[in-house]
């Protein structure tokens, strides 16, 4: 297989993959609306890259990509800025590829570079609240970023095991959390705004994708994804300006009223139908 052909099929399957990881780790269906400007961003690097693809090149202009589609898009966790950002190297590949050439180094120096960077600026972003602090972190990243253009190992070894690091990572950083994740809920249930037996079955990575006893198995996807939402906006909140942590705290309360609305749903859908089958037998 020759190296651009390799490239399309490496691209191709990386979009799949970097899809089904963000469904398991968010249960959001969006990621064909949520890829689109990472991909035309990447596409744009690209075209510059047919010019330049130094690898100083190649890491300022990633973290340049990422700082653009971060403040444009809407995720807010590292591990999220992660993965949309290697979305921007891999798509930055494809003109290069149409061209000829290594591609394959040059796809795993993008996509590397490129998670790094969206990682780096989303932490930076959502986590560091004083703006010196934010640029000279951003800096870093770039820095980090530049540096990871330099891989020693060969190219299609790389562009593969890019490819697959990157949504096992994504994967890892679920089961990672998920300890946190029930802390944050099983708060949440001792203030009354969720039922004790939903938490365990919320935060577990695994549990959570089945139906966890509601009615209906969507209706619960989407209650976990407004759970970890909240679990997210809590953690976010802390050691923010209180500016800042007001806005989250609105959320807060707008997501905890949905959830409560949820469960009586299925409270009420669980006790009719109980009835229902009484009244048959």
């Amino acid at each position: 297989m020759t190296d651009p052909v390799f490239t399309f099929v490496l691209i191709v399957w990386f979009f799949v993959a970097a899809g089904a990881a963000r469904w398991f780790r968010t249960l959001d269906t969006d990621f064909a609306r949520a890829a689109v400007t990472p991909a035309a961003t990447g596409i744009a690097c690209g075209i510059v890259l047919l010019f330049f693809s130094h690898p100083v090149v190649i890491g300022v202009l990633m973290t340049i990509a990422a700082i653009y589609v971060r403040h444009i898009g809407h995720e807010s966790e590292p591990i999220n800025g992660m993965l949309l950002g290697s979305l921007i190297g891999a798509s930055a590949a494809l003109p290069p590829a149409i061209a000829g050439g290594d591609v394959p180094r040059l796809f795993a120096q993008c996509v590397i570079a490129s998670a790094i960077a969206g990682c780096g600026i989303t932490l930076a972003a959502f986590h560091v609240a004083d703006r010196t602090r934010q640029l000279a972190f951003d800096a870093i990243t770039a820095l980090v970023a530049i540096a990871s253009a330099y891989i020693p190992i060969p190219s299609r070894d790389a562009a593969i095991g890019a490819a697959i690091a990157v949504p096992v990572i994504t994967i890892g950083a679920v089961f990672k959390q998920w300890r946190s994740v029930r802390g944050e809920l099983s708060h949440e249930a001792s203030l009354g705004f969720m039922d004790d037996a939903d938490v365990r079955i919320t935060a577990h990575p695994l549990l959570r994708l089945g139906r966890g006893g509601w009615i209906d198995a969507a209706a619960h996807r989407e209650f976990v994804r407004l759970s970890n939402k909240i679990a997210l906006r809590k953690r976010q909140q802390r050691n923010r300006p209180d500016e800042v942590a007001r806005l989250y705290q609105l959320e807060i309360i707008k997501l905890r009223m949905q959830v409560q609305t949820m469960t009586k749903i299925d409270r009420d859908a669980r006790s009719n139908k109980i009835e229902g089958m009484r009244h048959e037998a």
